[in-house]
């Protein structure tokens, strides 16, 4: 039997428990991520942008904005730190040059291994105390839980 247990529930929180684990798990998981990362001189989301590219490399900024579905100034920030660091190059696209066509370095498409990795034992080291229909079950729920709160904050008034 694996050991489930968490930090204790607060008060406020009792009416939310799956939120609250939601919470916990992914800060654990977003740092462990993170310490990860940082061996490979990234920060958290830089990974996302890579691996857009490496799928399909020439895509527009407006493009990798709504495949990773970042806020702008953040991939706008993270671009700029990745292109400083050697790993991309952005330049006007020849169509429109207010539009920004982004591009792997050597440097950035040398890091699509290590990236494929660091994903790989992340996940190993994820799931490695469930069967394969918890992990199945669990990615299900959790694909439901984000489309239900991004439908949520679509139709919610802006505060």
């Amino acid at each position: 039997m694996t050991d489930t247990t968490s930090p204790e529930l607060p008060d406020a929180a009792r009416d939310g428990r799956l939120s609250y684990a939601i919470f916990q798990l992914a800060r654990a998981h977003r740092g462990h991520a993170a310490a990860m990362l940082r061996a490979l001189n990234l920060h958290p989301g830089q990974e996302l942008l890579l691996m857009q590219l490496f799928d399909r490399d020439g895509r527009t900024q407006a493009e990798l904005l709504e495949r990773v579905g970042l806020d702008h100034s953040t991939v706008s920030k993270s671009l700029r730190r990745m292109q400083e660091a050697g790993l991309l190059t952005r330049e006007p696209a020849a169509h429109d040059r207010r539009v920004m066509v982004v591009s792997l370095t050597d440097a950035g498409r040398a890091l699509r291994e290590p990236i494929a990795d660091m994903w790989r034992t992340l996940e190993q080291i994820s799931v490695r105390d469930l069967t394969p229909d918890q992990v199945e079950m669990f990615t299900t729920c959790a694909r439901i839980i984000e489309k239900s709160v991004r439908d949520h904050s679509r139709q919610a008034p802006a505060e």
